[in-house]
């Protein structure tokens, strides 16, 4: 299917691996200059950057004025943003030992630079009276967890925003949408010092119980690539879903049991 995005321009978070590398990686695919928002580069992305779709600004999105200078590196054209940075620390000691601190540092990572670079965008977009922004949330925004209880308040509100958002800029050609994955085969989950790790060591399990754990909650019984959350991304980057705003696509292996 040709999804009809070459030539266009896309800012992403958080891009430097995960979902965020999977999607620079298919936008770069489809032919559209990306403008690649990362605190650190990786070896992947370097590789995307030598081929020449991909730009590459460090920067730290928590920080006020980080998201602002991501966009200003985009220029004069912004067809499409894909908000992804973000980060889910297991809080296996109850809510009571989550600090204001880290209830503070978890929406500043998983809400505000999602709404500060949309702030950036969207003069952008709306000068152009069309622009495509997709955020990525997370099952945990309609699953409350209590082991990743900040984040889940943090995504649940990304999600209201984005819905919110949508009703206002709609008419003038912006579309705005979710993408809500369950479970991810990311560092987040996988990789040392992730969940697994952290739940692992909280409980006495082994990390790869804790990931057999997680994945066989979910229909499938597996944990979703990358790649799979970056396909949906893309269709809803593109003039495919022309009139798909204010939406939410769960990708979670039938995780979620209800409608």
């Amino acid at each position: 299917m040709d999804l009809g995005l070459s030539g266009r321009v896309a800012v992403v978070t958080g891009a430097s691996r995960g979902i965020g590398l999977a999607v620079v990686r298919a936008l770069a695919a489809e032919g559209v200059q990306v403008v690649a928002g990362a605190r650190g580069g990786s070896p992947e992305l370097d590789e995307l950057v030598k081929a020449g779709q991909v730009r590459l600004v460090r920067v730290d999105l928590t920080e006020e004025s980080g998201p602002d200078r991501l966009v200003r590196q985009a220029g004069d054209r912004i067809d499409i943003l894909v908000n992804n940075v973000g980060s889910a620390p297991a809080r296996t000691g109850g809510f009571l030992e989550v600090t204001d601190e880290q209830w503070q540092a978890t929406i500043d990572l998983n809400l505000m630079p999602a709404v500060r670079t949309t702030r950036s965008v969207l003069p952008v977009m709306l000068a152009a009276s069309r622009g495509s922004i997709v955020n990525i949330g997370s099952v945990n925004a309609t699953l409350p967890d209590p082991a990743v209880i900040d984040y889940s308040a943090a995504k649940a509100a990304l999600v209201n925003f984005s819905k919110a958002l949508s009703k206002e800029v709609g008419p003038r050609g912006i579309r705005v949408n979710t993408v809500s994955p369950g479970p991810v085969a990311t560092a987040l989950w996988l990789g040392a010092g992730g969940v697994a790790d952290t739940v692992a060591r909280a409980t006495g399990m082994k990390p790869e119980e804790v990931v057999d754990q997680a994945a066989h909650s979910s229909v499938t019984g597996r944990f979703s690539q990358p790649d799979e959350i970056a396909d949906i991304v893309l269709l809803l980057a593109s003039d495919r879903s022309s009139n798909v705003t204010g939406a939410d696509f769960t990708v979670d292996g039938g995780l979620i049991p209800t409608w």
